[in-house]
């Protein structure tokens, strides 16, 4: 795999990133640990997760996988979401991070974090609060460097803006979702992140599986697949089986795999893998065999006819202002 800054730091991260959100939930440790195999086998260094991913169990099992080999892997997890009914334990408050990146050191079996994400915003915690906790962990030498996941274009610029206000350490990265099927950062987060030298770290560059073929229209989800089950990404996934342009959009994925002798995930991956300003998408397989194809997505390039097919396909409406912008730029 080549190598890409992470953002405007010197650390240096393979163009795929290996999520670890399956592991102890829809893969049981064995087959977490394969995956993990696989993926380090094919020169990745780079590994995401979260303590709320299986309440732990995800961590848990990466510290255990990991061992001796933690020192050459650039490691990744977040705080945010629920961990228990507590209404202490979520958030982005000064007691939910220090507790919670404790927790992720103890699961992780390390002694610091690479990369330590803040979630999704927080509405109810002080941004000031939050940032300075962070900063205040990066003094101390338990985390590296601090990013964000699920924030808008707003949010990331404010967070930005009073960490320079202060003289704190600033996100240097943003977890977001992006897709052929989800291409809305492109309007705000992504120029953003290119104007400010911010990681972009897209999650389910698949549409959650519809890029991969999973699901067809009109039909209900497997029971076995991720839109079947209840969490909030579920929910999501449904949502977003129901829309006609999205299956139009698979389909163009699906007629170009066909005629370069590619799978439909290896097409829509290597689409995000070279998206100007992405850094690295995060790879999330339930299967050995999952990854083994994802993987397939890398040492290559779609030529721009190609690309123009499956950009045309997925195009989103600019809307305004950005279309007025355009408008007044070109005059």
């Amino acid at each position: 795999m080549q190598l890409r800054q992470l953002g405007r730091t010197g650390i240096r991260v393979t163009e795929a990133c290996l999520g670890a959100m399956t592991f102890g939930r829809e893969t049981e440790e064995a087959d977490s640990r394969a995956i993990l195999e696989r993926y380090l086998g094919a020169g990745g260094n780079f590994i995401d997760t979260a303590n709320v991913y299986n309440v732990g169990a995800s961590e848990e099992i990466l510290g255990r996988a990991l061992g001796a080999r933690r020192d050459t892997i650039v490691l990744a997890t977040k705080c945010r979401m629920p961990m228990g009914g507590d209404p202490n334990q979520k958030g982005a408050s000064r007691r939910v991070i220090r507790e919670q990146v404790e927790a992720s050191l103890r699961r992780l079996q390390t002694e610091w974090i690479d990369l330590y994400q803040i979630h999704c915003w927080d509405a109810h915690t002080p941004l000031e609060e939050t940032l300075s906790t962070l900063n205040d962990l990066v003094r101390e030498g338990k985390v590296r460097y601090i990013g964000a996941s699920n924030y808008t274009g707003w949010q990331l610029a404010t967070a930005l803006g009073v960490a320079r206000e202060h003289g704190w350490e600033p996100y240097i990265s943003i977890q977001p979702q992006y897709s052929l099927v989800c291409r809305d950062i492109e309007r705000e987060l992504l120029p953003l992140a290119e104007y400010t030298g911010l990681a972009v770290l897209p999650w389910s560059p698949l549409g959650g599986g519809l890029l991969s073929g999973k699901y067809q229209p009109g039909e209900a989800p497997a029971a076995d697949t991720r839109a079947a089950d209840t969490t909030p990404s579920a929910v999501l996934m449904r949502m977003r089986i129901q829309e006609e342009r999205n299956f139009a959009v698979a389909q163009a994925v699906h007629d170009l795999a066909a005629e370069l002798g590619k799978t439909m995930a290896q097409v829509a991956l290597n689409w995000v893998l070279h998206r100007p300003g992405v850094t690295a998408p995060i790879l999330g397989a339930r299967t050995v065999a999952q990854i083994d194809d994802n993987l397939g997505a890398i040492g290559w390039q779609l030529d721009a006819d190609a690309l123009g097919r499956l950009e045309d396909a997925s195009a989103i409406p600019r809307g305004y202002p950005y279309d007025f912008i355009d408008w007044i730029h070109a005059r």
